[in-house]
């Protein structure tokens, strides 16, 4: 049973093409590895929009459920390359919510968004039988931008460089370290445990992104969530028509990502990475971005570049051996996840 997004083929049978009236002014409809639509206000401005369920989990605070709301929506408009404006969003609940409770998840989204400069225009919040855990129905986040300053994940180029922030599994680290704290702190020592769970304030991309480009050079960004960085690339070089040659041994790589990941048997290179960012940038660029991206604070690197030859999509793994880009058919996050509710 596959958890989590559908895969290409169903969104290609089942989703796409059924987007209600054609309009030419949706200037990038939905797809998949496209993280939001933008729409053509004319005089040169665009309208950004995307969407996103969140949902919490056992020994996750609320605050951070309501940080994750924010941030997790907010990236999706950030990494097209305009500053997140607007919100609203969908609080499910149920019926047994106390309102100490519903206070505090409210109380985190609102100062979250405060933060980033966003307005909550709207959104809807209510008591239903069926949730088990307070759940984000969706939020949707709003930008409005200048035309010439979008970017979308298929502007890659030949010759471009290839960036990753942070490192690859930041949001599987992060989760699994709040859920399965117990079995880490038996192998690992408690500081490091700790930081793993402090990784939970990277999961963003927003920062991130902002940063990126405002340095100049970058020609295509996109969030590594579900199939991780490993899929990520896969969908940027599809989206783009191009190939990519990456190399696992140039990544960021966080000691307590390794760890996580080494404890609970995944690949870190295809598990869900909210908070890793993923960039293409004009050759003479890269540093440039990332003395930007190192000014606030966020760990970069150049992992590979980007080539004509569609047919070479490849990654050299940190063992030697070569893989192909793909997206996996199940993000080895979920599992893990779902072995830690059942002994939560």
């Amino acid at each position: 049973m596959k958890i989590g997004k559908i895969d290409e083929t169903d969104f290609r049978s089942l989703v796409m093409g059924k987007f209600g009236r054609r309009d030419p002014s949706v200037i990038v409809p939905p797809r998949t590895g496209v993280d939001a639509g933008a729409v053509d206000l004319g005089g040169g401005r665009v309208l950004v929009v995307a969407e996103d369920p969140i949902f919490t989990m056992p020994r996750l605070p609320l605050e951070m459920f309501g940080r994750f709301t924010v941030h997790i929506g907010a990236s999706d408009v950030a990494v097209m390359g305009v500053r997140p404006r607007y919100m609203t969003y969908s609080l499910l609940l149920p019926p047994e919510t106390g309102r100490e409770a519903i206070g505090r998840i409210v109380d985190s989204i609102h100062g979250a968004a405060r933060g980033l400069g966003i307005a909550i225009v709207g959104g809807h919040t209510g008591y239903y039988p069926g949730f088990t855990a307070p759940t984000i129905g969706g939020i949707t986040v709003f930008a409005l931008g200048r035309k010439k300053d979008l970017v979308t994940p298929a502007g890659a180029r030949p010759g471009d460089e290839v960036i990753l922030t942070k490192g690859p599994a930041i949001e599987t680290a992060a989760l699994l370290a709040c859920l399965r704290e117990g079995e880490l702190r038996a192998r690992h020592p408690a500081a490091l445990v700790a930081r793993a769970k402090g990784l939970a304030n990277s999961i963003t991309v927003v920062e991130d992104a902002l940063a990126a480009a405002a340095a100049g050079g970058v020609t295509a960004m996109h969030d590594a969530t579900e199939g991780g960085v490993m899929g990520g690339l896969f969908e940027i070089a599809a989206a783009s028509g191009v190939g990519m040659e990456i190399d696992e041994a140039r990544f960021v790589y966080p000691d307590e990502v390794r760890a996580v990941c080494e404890t609970f048997g995944l690949d870190p290179v295809r598990a869900i990475a909210e908070g890793s960012l993923l960039l293409t940038v004009r050759p003479g660029t890269s540093a440039g971005v990332i003395a930007r991206l190192k000014r606030k604070r966020i760990a970069a690197s150049v992992i590979g570049e980007v080539v004509r030859d569609r047919r070479r999509r490849t990654i050299r793994r940190a063992d030697g051996r070569t893989e192909a880009l793909a997206v996996p058919e199940q993000d080895p996050f979920w599992p893990a996840f779902f072995a830690g509710l059942e002994k939560a």
